[in-house]
This record gives C-alpha cells, sequence and structure tokens, in this order.
C-alpha cells in the first residue's frame, strides 16, 4: 500500500515522534482475564516529569517486563546523532525515576533509532534503525550481561526479508499474545499494521503479513501496544474520528485467534487535539505510557503515563 504521510507529519512518522520503596520482588499479574478492565477508565494522563522528559523531542517509550526500566526515544543532546534509545531506571515500582542514560553503542548510531520494546524474559531488545544508510529496518539485540548500571547490549542484527523491505518498518511491538508458545511482533510498514511470529531469539518464522482490520485505508496507522492475553489493543491513527494529528484508538477480541475489533477511539482525556501517539503498556495492563505533545510539557513531545484498575476493585 502507498504511504499516507498526514501534511506536517512526515518527519514524526520517519523519526519516531519524537513514595515509599518496594522490593524488586513485587508481583505481575500475567494471567489476565478477558473482561478484567470491561468496565475501568484510563485517568487522567500525567507528564512524567522533568527527570525524564526535556526540551527536545521525548517519545516512543517501553517498560522493561519488571517495570524498573524505562527504554525510549529522545533527540536530546549527549546522544549519538539522530534519534537515540535512552534508559531510566528506578529501584522499586514506587520509587522515582533516575536520569536517563543513552545506550550508547552498538545500539544507538549517527542515524535514527526508535521503537525499542523489550522480548517478555528482558533478553531480546527489538529496536528500528536507518543505520548504514539505508531504509528504516527493525533490529533485534541480544543482552549479554546486566549489572549494577543496568543491561548490555549485544551487535544489533536485521530481522531480514521476512520483516524488512524498501519501505520503512517502524513501531515494533512484542508481545506473546496469551503467554501462548510463540512470541509475535508487531509494527508498521508505511502507514499500515503488519505482525510476524518470532522465536525465543527473535528470528521471523515466516513472513510478515497486514493485519487488514487495524489498517485504515485512509489515516496512517502508527505503533500498537497489545495486553499481555493478548484480547486488547491500542493503536496510534491519523483516521477519521481522529481530534487532530495522531490519536490513541483501542481494540478488543474475544480470544487470541480472533480477528480484532474495529478500533474505537479513546476520547478525551487521552486524546487532544495535539498528538498523542505510540502506546506502550505495562505487563499488567494497568499502566499505559505514550507520547504526546499537549500543553504542560517540557517541550517537543513527552512522555505522558496513566492508569487504571481490573474491573471491580
Amino acid at each position: 500500500m502507498t504511504t499516507r504521510y498526514p501534511a506536517g507529519l512526515a518527519a514524526l512518522a520517519t523519526s519516531a515522534l519524537f513514595v515509599a520503596c518496594t522490593t524488586d520482588s513485587e508481583p505481575h499479574m500475567l494471567g489476565i482475564q478477558a473482561n478484567r478492565f470491561a468496565t475501568s477508565e484510563w485517568s487522567e494522563p500525567v507528564n512524567l516529569g522533568p527527570i525524564v522528559n526535556s526540551s527536545a523531542n521525548d517519545a516512543n517509550a517501553a517498560l522493561s517486563p519488571d517495570e524498573h526500566a524505562l527504554y525510549f526515544v529522545s533527540n536530546r543532546t549527549g546522544g549519538l546523532g539522530g534519534t537515540d534509545i535512552w534508559v531510566s531506571r528506578r529501584q522499586c515500582l514506587r520509587c522515582p525515576w533516575e536520569t536517563p542514560v543513552n545506550l550508547g553503542a552498538p545500539v544507538n548510531t549517527d542515524a535514527a533509532e526508535g521503537a525499542p520494546t523489550l522480548s517478555a524474559d528482558g533478553r531480546l531488545l527489538f529496536f528500528f534503525s536507518g543505520r548504514q544508510g539505508g531504509n528504516l529496518d527493525i533490529y533485534v539485540s541480544h543482552r549479554t550481561s546486566t549489572n549494577v548500571d543496568g543491561d548490555e547490549w549485544g551487535p544489533p542484527e536485521n530481522l531480514g526479508p521476512d520483516v524488512n523491505t524498501a519501505d520503512a518498518e517502524q513501531g515494533s511491538y512484542y508481545v506473546r499474545e496469551g503467554e501462548g508458545p510463540t512470541a509475535v511482533l508487531y509494527f508498521n510498514r508505511a502507514a499500515d499494521i503488519y505482525r510476524v511470529a518470532v522465536t525465543n531469539e527473535g528470528t521471523p518464522l515466516a513472513p510478515a503479513v497486514l493485519v487488514p482490520e487495524l489498517s485504515d485505508p485512509i489515516g496512517f496507522d502508527q505503533k500498537v501496544a497489545v495486553r499481555t492475553d493478548g484480547l486488547e489493543l491500542l493503536l496510534a491513527s491519523t483516521r477519521p474520528g481522529s481530534f487532530g494529528a495522531f490519536d490513541l484508538w483501542v481494540s478488543t477480541r474475544q480470544t487470541p485467534q480472533d480477528l480484532w475489533s474495529t478500533p474505537v477511539h479513546l476520547d478525551a482525556p487521552m486524546n487532544t487535539p495535539d498528538i498523542d501517539s505510540q502506546p506502550s503498556l505495562s505487563r499488567d495492563g494497568q499502566t499505559l505510557i505514550f507520547t504526546s505533545s499537549r500543553t504542560g510539557g517540557s517541550g517537543g513531545t513527552d512522555l505522558w503515563m496513566s492508569t487504571r484498575t481490573p474491573s471491580g476493585n
């Protein structure tokens, strides 16, 4: 399909848009029932604040499986060039985020890097990159070690022709969809949503396929986030019905084998006339971090957070 870059957003689409402590053994609820959030609403979004956000563009976040690390994309000073992947850490789920650190080489280059997403076991880091002067492709890095300063990542590997093409591949998001045996990587190619099954080492098992029910023929569809039970998906899109620029939409299904429902607009306060995009969910489905240029930020685009509780709580 042809690329549908909305006016004024082409650069955004190709550059990723740019309290008491507890212990590390805090439980994560992975067995999520289909109707668990049926009557829940997202809270008023809050800015992640000046430690994480800057006057530059800060965007495209991903939480580590234990939620103690926040990976995101920024073009702030101190990077290698273009947009880089940075990480902020915290000591516990209620502890404050610490000063972000650039991941450095070999993950970052002087080209654009974006859309970080981690495997469920934290061993794989997927992202897109324009390295080596090519189109934007999706890569995977394997964790080589973990120390007091965090994880170390090995040389990125291009996912190859089953995923990458002459078009731009961006917006990667890893999920096991119901804790099944095969993981899935969602991403956007040009302006549409695709998915591909991958092995535990991040190797594609077959060519990526279009997800037609999520790909609007008019709007630009960019970056999904899928709940770990595979029954809820958040999507950024400029499709008709949006307030303006990118907005957040939600789609559901009864089982991980079903088609996704027609996406529904999340409305205010999640969406504004400004950019609201690039959703990322915590593994328990209760925390949403997304990119927004709404008022109240530090400048450019910022990372914002909304939360919800399971139905009946």
